[in-house]
């Protein structure tokens, strides 16, 4: 039985360093355990969260309930043909994955490099940056049903993968618990480098015929110098998403903002950088307090040393406002207020 425990402090386990406190925390380490668990009267009787790295989390209050840390560990591979299957515990780190994949030839999510969080959390929030999202890579997830105890396989077609969206962030919220992901893999690189910086980074290091180990050390270069490490000033990645609204929408903001940063989608619709509208709002670099916008990437609010989860909410509620009376586009939270 994994052990529980009582009034545990939640700031080694969100990556805001917000101090709140757990009433009952314990780790899952094998699914054995989540069964164990499942046993458990206090899992039945409280109230319940699953954390994986605390990378998508802001906490604003203490946590009166039970905090479950997946730690679930392992990745395994099976060549498919030119293709590979890789299957990795829900606790393994993100970025870890990525460089085991690199490191084995296995092309795929090198752009996802440097993404905070957990491998068990990639689904849910079908993360992305630089041209690829999970949804490209995902062949399949085991659950753990907390109703039932049972464990099922979601495919692709059953997780309804959206913008930062999945059939876990919407209809079956807070009823499945992720152990394993199962990704398609390539032996054979196609590689994405068109979106952002990532083809004026290889050139800068002179690299013509690139690899994914080339394109996953620009990505992460990238990353490195636009965004904060969470080891040294709490954040949580990008903060809110890229709002996408429709074409005639998007024509009363171009007609006032000429200079509008904007991407078509695959569903003729119109993705602004949420990053340079917040910017354009004079937020970039901002603090306010114990918090603030981070200096190179006004998408990222931080917590300076001793914010609540409170002021970091707060924050974002006055960048919401700017943004919604200088451009008339809402922005949406991509991280989850707790």
């Amino acid at each position: 039985m994994p052990q529980i425990l009582e009034n545990i402090s939640l700031k080694p386990y969100n990556s805001f360093a917000i101090d709140v406190n757990a009433r009952y925390f314990t780790e899952i380490e094998t699914e054995s355990d989540l069964k164990e668990l499942f046993q458990n009267p206090l899992f039945s009787n409280q109230k319940r969260l699953i954390v994986g790295g605390g990378s998508n989390m802001l906490f604003t209050q203490d946590f009166d309930g039970l905090v479950v840390k997946m730690s679930i560990k392992g990745i395994e591979s099976k060549n498919e043909g030119d293709q590979v299957l890789v299957t990795a515990g829900a606790g393994e780190v993100w970025n870890d994955f990525v460089n085991y994949c690199v490191a084995n030839h296995f092309a795929g999510v090198e752009n996802l490099s440097l993404i905070p969080g957990t491998v068990g959390a990639s689904p849910i929030q079908n993360i992305g940056a630089y041209g690829v999202e999970l949804k490209d890579v995902f062949e399949s997830c085991i659950a753990f049903e907390i109703k039932s105890g049972q464990i099922k396989t979601f495919h692709f077609d059953d997780c309804q993968f959206g913008y930062r969206e999945s059939v876990f962030k919407g209809a079956f919220k807070g009823q499945y618990i992720i152990t394993k992901v199962t990704f398609r893999l390539s032996l054979k690189a196609v590689l994405n480098t068109s979106y952002g910086a990532i083809e004026t980074e290889l050139h800068h290091r002179g690299i013509e015929n690139p690899g994914i180990a080339d394109v996953s050390a620009a990505v992460a270069h990238i990353r490195v110098s636009k965004l904060p490490d969470p080891s040294t000033i709490g954040n949580a990645g990008s903060f809110f998403k890229n709002p996408v609204i429709e074409k005639y929408e998007f024509a009363d903001v171009v007609a006032k903002h000429p200079d509008v940063v904007h991407y078509p989608t695959v569903d003729d619709k119109i993705k602004l950088a949420a990053g340079w509208l917040i910017e354009q709002c004079g937020w970039k670099g901002k603090k306010i307090g114990q918090t603030g916008t981070w200096k190179n990437q006004a998408l990222v609010l931080v917590n300076h040393g001793h914010a609540s989860g409170t002021e970091v909410y707060q924050l974002s509620e006055q960048i919401i406002d700017s943004v919604k009376s200088t451009f008339g586009v809402t922005l949406e939270r991509e991280v989850n207020i707790l």
